[in-house]
Order: C-alpha cells, then structure tokens, then sequence
C-alpha cells in the first residue's frame, strides 16, 4: 500500500516505472526457463513482479510483521525480491541462530545498502566489511574494555550519572513529561565518557542537539522513503528523508572533528583519557613507522566514533524507555519490582553486584528487552560465499535478513509471545533463568560489541529509576492508551506517551 500511495504522489516517476515494468516483463517471461532450472536449490518465496518483486506483498511501514506473515507460507528459510534485489529471510530461534553461529563465516558479511553507505561509507564497524572491519572491530572491543566497558569503571560512571538523571526527573515536579530527551542525554553522556574521556552537560547545546540529530537518523534511516530509496537509488534527488540525513551527518561529523580536534591538541601518549586517545595515538605510531595501509586514519577514527556514539546511545536509551512504560502500564509488575527492590536493597544506591539477588527485576529487565523487540530486522547481513544451508542453496553476496523479531517472539521458545510476562525467565521456586532463545544483541560474528556496558546500563538505571520513583500515566490517561506497536525506525522506539515520574518516601 506505502508503494502504490508513494506512486500516485509522483506521477512522473509512475510513467517511468510502467514502461520500464512492461520492459522488464518481456525479459522476465523470456528468462523464466532458465531460472526454472535453478528454483529446486534456491529457498522458496512468492513469486515476484518485474522491477517491483514483492514489493506489492509487503508493509513498508512495518516490513518484519508482513515477513513473519509470509513464513507462514513459505517456512523458516524463504526469499523475497525487494524490487528486483533477492533478500533470504530467516526466520525462528533455530533457523536464526544455526546461521550466525554455526555458519558465522557464511552469514558475517554486512549488507552495505544505499541508505548506510551514506552514513559510514564503507569506514568505521557497523557498515564495513572484510580486513577493515576486523581491525576496527578487534580495537574497538579491545580498548573499549581498557576505558572500563563492562567493569568497575564503567559502573562508577554509570551511577554518577543516574543522580544527573534524577535531578532532570524532578525538574518536572511530578508532571507529565517526555523521556526521550533526558534519558538519551544520561545514556549518551557514559559512551561520551568512555570515547572522549568527559561527560557534557544537559544545558550544552552541541551535545544535545548531536545527540538528537543522531536520534533522528536513527529513526528516519529506517523509514519506508528509504527503504525504497535503498531499491531504487535514483529515487535520491525526490526523497526529503535523504537530505535530512545528509544534513544532520554533516554537523554531526563537524561535532566529532571540533571534539577530535580538542583531544589530539592535548594529547598526552602516557595519559590516554579514552577511546579517541587511544585511536590518535596509534595512528601516530603507524605515520612514524611509514607503515603503508593503516587503517588508523582519519575517516575510520571519525566513523568509528560516530558508530560508537550512536549505537551506544539508541539502542540502550529506547530499552529504558520502553521499561519505564512498561512499568507506567503494567502498576502490578511495578508494585513487584519494587518490592523486591526496597527488600533487598533499601535505601543505598544499586550496584551490579545486587543483579543476583534481584531475580524479579532482572526478569522484567530482559522481559522488556524481549517484547520491546527494538532492532526487529537486525541489521542486513550478507553472504561471504556460496553457502548450503538447510537444504538450500544462497549464492555469494546474497542480502540476508536474520529476523530477530521472529526469535524474540519464537511461539515455540516463549509461553507468551506476544505479552509482557516476566515468569519467561523465572523457574517454578522465582529465581532467574537464562533463555537461549533470548538474543536482542544479536549473534555470532556480528554480536554487539558494547552488550556488556548496555546490560550494566539497564539493570542500573532502572533498577535506580524504580527505587526513587513510581512511573504512572498522566491524570486521565489509563495504561491502555500506551500502545506497544512503537515506532519504526532502524530501532522500534515506543509511540509518542508521557509519563509522571512520582517521588517515593
């Protein structure tokens, strides 16, 4: 439907398309013996239209429902032409996992479509591939861990920042406000400290407004206009979602530089302050030995920074956030949490170390990540070769969905797919229990690298959130009206809601 509306919207580019679909039509109807030949190896699918493929069959707006609707039909492994590209979509907890961990050589490649090739270019982790993305990746993951990702270091951080956090809360004096600033602002503010070695203030506008522009093309880089636009690069020059991300890359990256800028000018080899040292360091090193085809230089540190930045900000802040709605529509799990909280805990500051004793919490945590489901799609991945897998063939350099929406809300893996039940990961005596069906972080070669410092982040904000406040829905508004279909971007955030962040005695 988004495509036939986007259609009537331009007529010209309607023509253009129907004389290229008769074209394409004739070649197609020509070719249909030869392809015949190769159906029985290739996974099974609708069958597509020349130049549209199916894109007729699919909800733009929310491609990873009409995907798991098509599982139905065509099974667990089933391709699908987005135009005339061929995507191999996999689908359930078995098929998902079997492919990136078992056969993670085969699937590790990254898809690098239109839409990311303006965003990194090739440069960075989250859209490279091959020697690049190894490096990036192995010092990313490496230094990261140096600057506290994951340890003592971080937790420190971590709790400095919920008392910022809260002073923000209470500015609203109890009243209906919109999270997603503040709680962007504090979650953005611990991958700041890590990468450039300080925090910034909620008051100063280069960072806020880098953090929102970064926001935005979060949610805009997962719009249908680009969807299509990643189909059919030519639609470019007509698509507003395009210069909006291009506009905000390009003061977001003069941020960065300004920042880098700053950093190299008091550089202190001995003294490395964070992950931006660490990078300009070695890249000295690199220039003085001569060695030919480093990649430490200025485009990897920049992007590197830039994907860091982002994907240490989005992902965790829209988890949080989706908690504390949660928390708002479901009051009885609320009371539960805090419970638990005020008995084991008390008054003191939570530290990771209370995860242990805190099972109920800690379930309704994963619980959230669970139904919150806010990288549905996953990101692209692509075949690094011919691969066999389960019984069909996938030719080199084939995009490859792994449906992670189709793992989290696996029929056969959870009793309730589709509500928010905490007891998924309680047993029978309520202590937590690990679920092997569980992977918001993905899997295999392309796991997220920070899902260590984004579990520290979860259980210690809300965890901290819960013990001061009692989140409720404004007067007049009942925990119905908060709905849990989110918004869609490259990440599902929650529909546009307020909350009431009351102060516990």
């Amino acid at each position: 439907m988004a495509v036939v509306e986007f259609l009537l919207y331009f007529p010209g580019i309607a023509g253009t398309l129907l004389g290229a679909l008769l074209l394409l039509l004739l070649l197609y109807r020509l070719s249909s013996d030869h392809k015949s030949q190769k159906e029985g190896k290739e996974p099974p699918g609708p069958k597509p239209l020349p130049l549209l493929g199916n894109l007729l069959t699919l909800d733009l707006t929310r491609p990873f429902d009409s995907l798991c609707e098509l599982s139905k039909t065509y099974g667990n492994i089933f391709q699908v032409f987005l135009g005339p590209k061929k995507v191999v979509v996999l689908v359930g907890y078995k098929t998902v996992k079997e492919a990136l961990v078992n056969y993670a050589d085969e699937f590790g490649e990254r898809d690098i479509t239109p839409g990311f090739r303006i965003l990194n270019d090739g440069h960075g982790i989250l859209f490279s591939n091959g020697e690049n993305w190894k490096e990036m990746r192995r010092f990313a993951l490496s230094n990261l861990r140096d600057f506290g990702m994951g340890k003592r270091g971080s937790e420190e951080k971590i709790i400095e920042e919920i008392q910022y956090l809260k002073g923000e809360f209470d500015k609203f004096e109890e009243n209906p406000f919109n999270t997603t600033q503040p709680v962007n602002y504090a979650v953005s503010n611990i991958i700041s400290s890590i990468v450039y070695g300080s925090r910034f203030e909620y008051t100063d506008p280069q960072f806020t407004e880098t953090v929102d522009r970064a926001n935005e093309n979060v949610r805009v880089s997962g719009s249908a206009s680009m969807m299509l636009y990643n189909i059919f690069p030519w639609l470019g020059p007509f698509l507003s979602s395009k210069r909006i991300i291009i506009r905000n890359l390009m003061k977001n990256r003069a941020e960065i530089v300004k920042l880098i800028t700053g950093l190299q000018e008091t550089l202190n080899p001995h003294d490395r302050r964070g992950f931006v040292d660490s990078f300009l360091v070695h890249k000295q090193s690199d220039e003085q030995s001569g060695k030919k085809d480093s990649f430490f230089h200025h485009e990897n540190l920049l992007m590197t920074v830039g994907n860091l930045f982002v994907a240490g900000t989005d992902t965790t802040g829209t988890t949080l956030r989706w908690g504390l709605m949660l928390m708002a529509k479901y009051p009885q799990i609320q009371d539960r949490v805090q419970e638990e909280i005020d008995r084991v805990i008390g008054g003191r500051q939570p530290v990771v170390e209370d995860r242990k004793k805190l099972p109920y919490t800690d379930a309704v945590i994963h619980e959230t990540q669970r139904l919150a489901n806010i990288v549905p799609m996953n990101l692209p991945h692509m075949t690094s070769c011919g691969v066999t897998f389960n019984g069909y063939f996938i030719k080199k350099g084939t995009t490859v969905v792994p449906l992670l929406t189709s793992v989290l809300k696996d029929p056969s893996e959870w009793a309730k797919p589709n509500s928010f039940y905490p007891e998924h990961f309680l047993d029978e005596k309520g202590q937590f229990i690990k679920r092997d069906a569980f992977m918001p972080f993905s899997a295999g070669r392309r796991v997220c690298l920070g899902e260590g410092l984004a579990r520290m982040e979860l259980f210690l904000f809300f965890t901290s959130l819960l013990q001061s406040y009692r989140f409720t829905t404004p007067p007049g508004v009942s925990g119905d009206e908060l709905d849990l279909k989110g918004i869609v971007g490259i990440t599902l955030n929650p529909s546009p809601h307020k909350l009431c962040a009351i102060r516990r005695s």
